[in-house]
């Protein structure tokens, strides 16, 4: 018989690995994305009413298209209820994105973090896949509560930008969830989408 002590440790550090990997993949992924750009305050519509303007829809276009060459896909899409982001969402999700749409009030100005979290766990998988469109700062106040446990007001998400949370697999949440993704819409949208446009 013939012992391979490289083997071994070969052997013992792919499953290392492979767990590393597979823990990695059973974290959820949480995509935080900002409403799109809507028409100013202080017009004839009530705030929650806001809806977006041509431009913000051509620019939340071009980022779902974008997140769709990138072959991301969510197993859910909520939505604030305000029309902006529910605009959003629905320019996202006809990109193919995800087959499931929700309204949650917790993506509301002014949201709950806590019973946010609370209802993920009681709705979602441990491993899920999930974007949420909200308000600024709520989104970046929940970014530093996630990653950092207090809010340092430093995360500004621009309209229709994104930050990527991944999520622990057990546990709290809040302070010990990392940042995998940040990118303004610049990045993701086209030169050509102009505001003469």
């Amino acid at each position: 018989m013939v012992s391979c002590i490289n083997c071994q440790v070969n052997i013992k550090l792919g499953g290392l690995l492979d767990l590393f990997f597979m823990s990695i993949l059973r974290k959820m992924k949480l995509y935080l994305m900002r409403h799109g750009l809507a028409i100013e305050r202080g017009t004839l519509v009530e705030d929650s009413d806001r809806p977006l303007t041509a431009l913000g829809k051509k620019k939340t276009q071009h980022v779902g298209q974008y997140l769709q060459k990138l072959g991301l896909n969510f197993d859910l899409i909520i939505t604030s209820p305000l029309v902006r982001a529910r605009q959003t969402a629905e320019i996202i999700h006809h990109q193919s994105l995800s087959r499931h749409l929700e309204v949650s009030p917790y993506l509301a100005p002014e949201g709950d973090l806590s019973e946010f979290l609370a209802w993920l766990a009681l709705h979602t998988k441990p491993e899920a896949s999930l974007m949420a469109i909200g308000h600024q700062p709520d989104l970046g106040n929940w970014s530093e509560m996630l990653v950092y446990g207090q809010i340092q007001e430093g995360i500004v998400l621009k309209k229709a930008g994104i930050i990527g949370l991944q999520l622990p697999d057990s546990g709290e949440a809040i302070a010990h969830s990392q940042i995998f993704w940040l990118t303004s819409p610049k990045l993701l949208v086209p030169k050509i989408v102009s505001k003469a446009t």
